[in-house]
C-alpha cells in the first residue's frame, strides 16, 4: 500500500491506495513521512473536502475493504446508512441478521480503514449518545452535525408545493 498525507480541518488525513483504490483513509495526529500524492490521491482528497463542505454526499472513488466475513457485512451495511442520519449498533447487527451482535459491530466499526467514506460516524449509541469513533468524539459530533446541517438547510430551501386545483 502507498500513501500520502494532507492537512485537513480535523489534523491530517491519511490516504492509502492500492492503483486507483483507496484502501485507507483515516485521521492521524502527526507523522514525518507524506508519503506521495498522486492524481488519486488529489482526487480522494478533493471529495473528502467538498462532503466537509456539504457540497458533497457520496463519493465517485473506487476503494476496497479487506476485513473478515463479519467486518465486510457489517461496512457494507453502514454504505447504507442515508446521508444526515443515524443508526444504533443493534439496528446495524440487525440488519445484518445477528441481533445480539451489538458490540461485535462496535469492534468492527473501530476497525473499519476508510471512515467518512463508509460512514461508521453514523453509528450512535442505543441512547442516542455519540461513543467510540477512531477519529475523536469531536470529529464524529462534527460530522453528524455538518449533514444534519445541509439536510435541514435543504429542506428549508425547497418550494413548497400546492395543489393548483385546491379551492380557498
Amino acid at each position: 500500500m502507498d500513501f500520502a498525507i494532507y492537512e485537513f480541518p480535523f489534523g491530517l488525513l491519511k490516504i492509502g491506495y492500492k492503483r486507483d483504490s483507496l484502501v485507507l483513509l483515516k485521521k492521524i495526529d502527526e507523522t514525518s513521512d507524506y508519503g506521495k500524492k498522486t492524481e488519486f490521491t488529489d482526487l480522494v482528497y478533493k471529495e473528502v473536502m467538498e462532503y466537509l463542505s456539504g457540497k458533497r454526499k457520496a463519493f465517485d472513488f473506487a476503494f476496497e475493504l479487506d476485513g473478515t466475513d463479519f467486518q465486510n457485512k457489517v461496512w457494507e451495511e453502514l454504505t447504507h446508512i442515508p446521508y444526515g442520519e443515524t443508526r444504533t449498533y443493534k439496528e446495524i447487527a440487525i440488519a445484518i441478521g445477528n441481533p445480539k451482535a451489538s458490540r461485535a459491530v462496535g469492534m468492527a466499526n473501530n476497525k473499519n480503514p476508510i471512515s467518512i467514506v463508509v460512514p461508521c460516524h453514523r453509528v450512535i449509541g442505543f441512547d442516542g449518545k455519540l461513543v467510540g469513533y477512531a477519529g475523536g468524539l469531536d470529529m464524529k459530533k462534527a460530522l453528524i452535525d455538518l449533514e444534519l446541517r445541509n439536510i435541514t438547510e435543504k429542506q428549508c430551501k425547497e418550494p413548497v408545493q400546492r395543489n393548483d386545483t385546491e379551492k380557498y
